[in-house]
């Protein structure tokens, strides 16, 4: 076994592991916890594949950034994760579906290479050693791939909407301004003029 095949065993093992502890964690501070850790195995994976650069933005942005951010997130918010798992159960036959299909998903892909090997090879695009890593994954992203990148960001996008809508909650006796209110106001209403008699004010 050489060096490579080993340290390649050892970060997919360990980003496994980390993965399967983020969705089994009770503790949502121990989940984000593991996230970082499948994070960095994965960019120690990019590294041995040669993706140099999508390693580093995995650590800098993905842990620097996101994963930080849930933390913090998760430790300053006063969230009643046994209120939110209350209704877990209704919506269990809807996530078991969801789960069958991407596990239906996943079997067809890994499939597909014991079916037909040349699948693999055909959808590879030629290197180019004549220009930067960084250089090429931009052309290829912002080219052949730019509509799959857009759906990715617009998945994103709902996966933050929803993840604000889930745990935003509104508590009794808390001021919120409410802009239209502000605007729609009449000067009736926050302007009183009383006459005062001479002698009689403050």
């Amino acid at each position: 076994m050489t060096l490579p095949l080993f340290f390649f065993y050892v970060f997919s093992a360990v980003a496994v592991a980390a993965a399967f502890m983020v969705i089994s964690a009770r503790n949502p501070v121990h989940a984000v916890l593991f996230l970082i850790l499948t994070f960095v195995n994965a960019a120690g994976l990019f590294m041995l594949a040669g993706a140099e650069f999508l390693a580093l933005l995995l650590i800098v942005v993905y842990v620097g950034a996101v994963a930080v951010l849930f933390l913090f997130v998760v430790m300053m918010l006063d969230v009643d994760f046994a209120e939110l798992k209350s209704g877990l159960l209704q919506y269990a036959p809807i996530g078991i579906l969801v789960g069958l299909v991407l596990l239906l998903e996943l079997l067809l892909v890994a499939g597909s290479t014991f079916i037909s090997p040349e699948i693999g090879g055909g959808a590879a695009l030629p290197i180019d050693n004549t220009i930067e890593n960084t250089r090429a994954l931009g052309q290829v992203l912002y080219t052949r791939y730019v509509f799959l990148f857009q759906g990715a960001a617009a998945v994103l996008l709902v996966a933050m909407i929803g993840a604000i809508v889930l745990t935003l909650r509104h508590r009794p006796g808390i001021k919120r301004q409410s802009t239209a209110a502000q605007i729609g106001r009449k000067p009736s209403e926050t302007l009183k003029v009383v006459k005062v008699k001479s002698g009689q004010g403050l």
